[in-house]
């Protein structure tokens, strides 16, 4: 029973990799910023601060993203474990994921994606999405068949307001200052924390050796549990 954290800087993959791990570990994928950005489509967060803040890339406040974490996780189908996309980001938000996770049992691991900022910028600037499915491309990388087309619905792309490369570099620096430190506070409360190098690796590949890191880990946390017996 496993809380997998997804860390690492926007344009790092979180997503992709959350939506990749998820059919290998069997566990469902819970990303806050599609949580927040579903508040602002239905209505519920329209004209309020929130909205502002994601066009701009900066953080939501604490105590709306605890909230969503919460009930979400609160949910049957994440009694066994889950993927968090996008939190915590901030040393509160980790503190608050660790009050919730160990009543329950849950272990943290944390998977850290680390890529260069020069290719998450140009990562970031080819990213496209459909406004009515959600599905995301890359001009570069995973072009849909007519350009600028979504392949499953047909509307035309667009870029997200959070995409674009002054508000990337706004993102970027925001992450140092606030988002950075919780790695090293996962590190000093002993959580797991695995490195994983993102940089030109196919999203596929960069998924296979994580679930072998968490496969790996869960044999040696079995070993240990034998041995003390």
């Amino acid at each position: 029973m496993k809380a997998i954290v997804l860390f690492g800087p926007p344009g790092s993959g979180k997503g992709t990799q959350a939506k990749l791990l998820r059919d290998c570990l069997q566990v469902p994928h819970i990303s806050t910023g599609d949580m927040l950005r579903e508040r602002v489509r239905s209505g519920a967060e329209n004209g309020s601060p929130v909205a502002a803040k994601l066009q701009s890339g900066a953080l939501v406040r604490d105590e709306l993203v605890n909230r969503l974490v919460a009930e979400r996780i609160s949910q049957p189908d994440a009694a066994q474990g889950f993927i968090l996309d996008g939190y915590p980001r901030t040393i509160a938000q980790a503190e608050y994921l660790g009050g919730l996770l160990e009543p329950r049992g849950l272990q943290q691991v944390v998977v850290y994606l680390s890529v260069n900022y020069n290719i998450i910028i140009v990562r970031l600037c080819a990213r496209r999405q459909c406004p009515v499915c959600g599905t995301l491309y890359n001009m570069v990388s995973q072009a849909p068949k007519v350009d600028e087309v979504c392949d499953l619905d047909g509307h035309a792309l667009m870029i997200r307001e959070d995409d674009r490369e002054d508000v990337i570099r706004d993102r970027l620096a925001a992450y140092d200052e606030q988002s950075m430190p919780v790695l090293d506070y996962f590190r000093s409360a002993g959580h797991q924390v695995q490195e994983v190098t993102a940089d030109d690796l196919p999203p596929e590949e960069i998924a296979r050796k994580i679930c072998g890191i968490l496969e790996n880990n869960a044999v040696k946390a079995d070993d240990r549990t034998q041995n003390r017996r």
